[in-house]
C-alpha cells in the first residue's frame, strides 16, 4: 500500500485464528503506532475538529497510560498540533521513551492517585493552556464509534464463521463497548466477556487496587462502560497476564504485551468452558513497550 500519511495505514489489521483452538485474535500491534488506540485517537481527533473543539495550533491534553497517548502523540503532531500527556510514574520507560521522542510533552502523577489522579492533572493544565481541548478517552463516544470499523474488518475476515463469545480487556471501555455494539448488529446471540484484573474487581463492584497489567484495571469505572451490557466478567491476575503474554509469544508467534496475555488468558478461561465455542478477542498492542517491566529487579519478572 502506497500512501503519503500515516493514518491511512490505521486498521485493517490481521485476525489470527490461534493453533489448535477456535480463539480469533485481532492483532492490533499491526497498526502503525502499534496498538488498537491508534483507531480510537484517530477518530478523536477527528470528532474535535469537526465540533470545533480542536481548533489550529491548539493543546492536546490527555491522561493516559500510554497507548493512546503515542498515538494522539504522533497523529496530533502531524496534524499541528501541540501534545500533552499526564500519566502515571510507573508506566514503562519504553512507553515515556516514546511519547518524548514524538515530540509530546510528559507529566508523571503519583501511582497511589491511578488514573484519577492522571486526569485530575489533565484538567489542572487545561485551566493553563486556554487553547487546549481533553479528549477524555474515558467519556468520549469517538472513542467507541472508532471500532465501528473494527467490527467491519473482523465481520469480513471471519465469512462464514459465527462467534460465539467477545472476550475483551477493559482500559477505557471504548474498544469493548465498540465492538459490542457493532457485532451485535451481525451475530445477534454473541455473548459479551469483560476481562478485568484480579487484583482490582472494580467492574465487579470491587475496591481499587493496584496491580502489574498496563493499560487495563483504571481504578473507577469510565463513564463508557456499560456493565450490565457483559454476559460476564472475569478477573485474570498480574501474574496469569504475564504467563498470557510469554505463551501468546512463544506458541502463537505474535509480539505483544500484557494486555494482550490478559485478554488470551481470559479467552482460555472461556474456552475450556464452551468446548467448541468461536472466540473473539483482541490483543490490544507490541510487547516492545514492556520489556524494562521484566528485568531482574522486578516484582513480576519472566
Amino acid at each position: 500500500m502506497l500512501t503519503d500519511n500515516i493514518q491511512n495505514l490505521i486498521g485493517n489489521t490481521p485476525l489470527l485464528k490461534l493453533k489448535d483452538s477456535n480463539i480469533y485474535a485481532k492483532l492490533e500491534c499491526f497498526n502503525p503506532l502499534g496498538s488498537v488506540k491508534d483507531r480510537a485517537a484517530l477518530n478523536m481527533i477527528l470528532d474535535a475538529e469537526k465540533s470545533g473543539k480542536l481548533k489550529k495550533g491548539g493543546y492536546i491534553i490527555e491522561p493516559t497510560s500510554g497507548n493512546t497517548g503515542i498515538a494522539l502523540a504522533c497523529i496530533g503532531r502531524q496534524r499541528g498540533y501541540n501534545v500533552i500527556l499526564t500519566m502515571p510514574e510507573n508506566m514503562s520507560v519504553e512507553r515515556i521513551k516514546i511519547l518524548k521522542l514524538l515530540g509530546a510533552e510528559v507529566v508523571l502523577t503519583s501511582v497511589s492517585c491511578g488514573m484519577g489522579g492522571c486526569i485530575d492533572k489533565a484538567r489542572d493544565l487545561q485551566e493553563k493552556y486556554k487553547n487546549s481541548f481533553i479528549p477524555m478517552q474515558f467519556d468520549n463516544k469517538a472513542n467507541m464509534e472508532a471500532h465501528k470499523s473494527t467490527a467491519r474488518e473482523i465481520i469480513k475476515d471471519l465469512g462464514d464463521i459465527v462467534p460465539d463469545f467477545l472476550v475483551a480487556v477493559i482500559g477505557s471501555g471504548g474498544t469493548i463497548m465498540g465492538l459490542s455494539k457493532y457485532l451485535k448488529m451481525e451475530y445477534p446471540n454473541i455473548k459479551i466477556i469483560a476481562v478485568e484484573p484480579s487484583e482490582s474487581r472494580v467492574l465487579s463492584g470491587g475496591k481499587p487496587a493496584p496491580h502489574g497489567i498496563q493499560g487495563i484495571g483504571a481504578n473507577f469505572i469510565p463513564s463508557l462502560v456499560d456493565v450490565k451490557q457483559f454476559d460476564k466478567i472475569i478477573g485474570v491476575s498480574t501474574s496469569e497476564a504475564i504467563i498470557g503474554m510469554k505463551k501468546a509469544n512463544g506458541d502463537y508467534g505474535t509480539f505483544v504485551g500484557i494486555s494482550s496475555g490478559a485478554a488470551l488468558m481470559g479467552s482460555l478461561k472461556i474456552a475450556n468452558e464452551y468446548k467448541d465455542a468461536n472466540i473473539i478477542t483482541v490483543f490490544p498492542d507490541t510487547g516492545e513497550r514492556y520489556l524494562s517491566v521484566f528485568d531482574t529487579n522486578c516484582n513480576y519478572c519472566i
